[in-house]
């Protein structure tokens, strides 16, 4: 719900003050971790917009380091206890309806998140843009008082990754404005944009993202955040499959 890499974390780091120039990868890294930190717990509501329909989920997140994470829908009562536990580069649903926990093969990593534009691999979030990719900065632009950067990851040949290339777009206080998803033949597939940004938790944020699809008009899913804490402590125990069908936040 990061999209999108709007809902898991990566390690934290100390960020270089605000306009320090840096290199495209250092500002992704910023960016990652800007919207992080070393812990992160939120609470978001999830919204899927189709032409003929239009549902709403709430949902709480919690993250912890730059590979585990947990989210646990609680709203509506239908899909309520649903949830996907993400850890060391592996995925596990639970669905209260079968009252089973599953893991999610490689094969469907593609496949939408709770039918949402979001895929499993975008909501796992993975760390392969900082590790599989080279990274070029194409421009430098001045927006609403910010300058902004846009960004070229471009994957290594033998990386084993699903996009031809991504291009971000990342203001200067490590807000991530856009995302763009192109496939091999250099056709832009979707894209995540920054609707609104917030203070919250001391610090601004990507409040409101919506990712659509390039080529369908009208389809979309929209991610609002309601709150976000960065740092707080974490529970042991918490991110574990046990705790995935059985609660116990």
């Amino acid at each position: 719900m990061r999209s999108t890499r709007l809902l898991i974390v990566i390690l934290f780091v100390t960020l270089p003050a605000q306009g320090e120039e840096m290199d495209a990868r250092s500002l992704i890294q910023a960016a990652m971790d800007h919207w992080r930190g070393q812990t992160s717990y939120a609470e978001m509501t999830m919204t899927i917009h189709r032409p003929d329909w239009e549902r709403s989920m709430s949902m709480r997140s919690w993250t912890r380091g730059d590979k585990t994470s947990l989210v646990r829908i609680t709203a509506p009562k239908k899909d309520a206890g649903n949830a996907t536990l993400m850890k060391d580069d592996q995925m596990w649903t639970f669905s209260p309806r079968v009252n089973r926990v599953l893991k999610i093969p490689s094969s469907m990593m593609r496949q939408g998140w709770m039918g949402s534009d979001f895929s499993n691999k975008d909501v796992s979030k993975s760390t392969d843009i900082l590790y599989e990719y080279e990274h070029t900065l194409l421009e430098t632009r001045e927006e609403d008082g910010h300058r902004v950067y846009v960004i070229e990851a471009v994957p290594h040949e033998e990386a084993a990754v699903v996009w031809g290339k991504e291009i971000l777009h990342i203001r200067d206080d490590y807000v991530l404005l856009e995302e763009q998803f192109w496939d091999q033949d250099g056709v832009l597939v979707k894209s995540m944009r920054t609707l609104e940004v917030k203070q919250m938790s001391g610090r601004s944020v990507a409040s409101t993202m919506r990712m659509s699809k390039a080529e369908v008009e009208d389809e979309w899913t929209q991610l609002e955040m309601a709150t976000i804490e960065f740092d707080r402590p974490m529970r042991e125990g918490l991110f574990t499959r046990s705790n995935l069908r059985n609660p116990r936040e």
